[in-house]
């Protein structure tokens, strides 16, 4: 029988347990041919593998088209780009506004230009974040005049009013939430801007107004 199972006795062939089985079934049709064995139905099916972890370039952030800064913010580069000169040139505006102020107001227009300098570099790394490369804004290196005090405050009165208008502009005007938000908080340092004008405007009327016609 074990010469049959093997087919043969020189055969080297594994065993062929369904013959068992049949062997069994002729033999003792009541017993079962592996005692102890549990049936196949009652066998607690072999253990699942754990889910493959989520590489790191596919989690939240590390996609192609991110949440914040991805194709809806790719949009505003153009307006990010003319966001970019104007600050840089008010800060050597104020710059240079500040060398021929009256003393009190020097102060003032220095921490002015210092802040147009800080939303240049926010505005930059905001340009990097969105493309991944730098921003080369250009600035004009002409001489700047700067004209009769009180004609002087009252331009860049306008021009950072306008300034703080636009930027709420473009908040409003990308679907980019992080963008927004940006533009929103340098839109109210614009509009504090031209308080601080305003209040250096106030002061300088109940003088004489006088001076400043030198360029730099």
């Amino acid at each position: 029988m074990d010469n049959d199972l093997r087919g043969g006795a020189n055969a080297a062939v594994p065993y062929d347990y369904h013959q068992y089985d049949r062997a069994w079934a002729r033999v003792s049709p009541s017993l079962t041919p592996y005692p102890g064995a549990v049936p196949a139905a009652e066998m607690t099916p072999p253990a699942q593998p754990a889910p493959p972890s989520v590489p790191e370039e596919n989690l939240p952030g590390a996609q192609a088209d991110p949440c914040c800064m991805g194709t809806a913010a790719s949009e505003m580069l153009e307006v990010l780009e003319g966001f970019l000169a104007d600050e840089l040139a008010d800060c050597r505006y104020y710059t240079a506004m500040a060398r021929q102020a009256p003393s009190w107001a020097r102060p003032t227009l220095r921490e002015m230009a210092m802040d147009e300098r800080d939303h240049a570099r926010h505005l930059a790394a905001v340009y990097y974040l969105i493309t991944g490369r730098c921003c080369s804004a250009t600035v004009s290196c002409d001489r700047i005049y700067i004209g009769a005090w009180c004609p002087a405050l009252r331009e860049r009165y306008h021009a950072e009013a306008c300034g703080g208008m636009n930027y709420l502009r473009a908040s409003e005007g990308t679907t980019d939430p992080c963008l927004a938000r940006i533009f929103k908080g340098l839109s109210v340092d614009e509009y504090r801007h031209s308080e601080l004008l305003t209040q250096m405007l106030e002061r300088s009327l109940n003088g004489t107004c006088n001076g400043m016609h030198t360029g730099v």
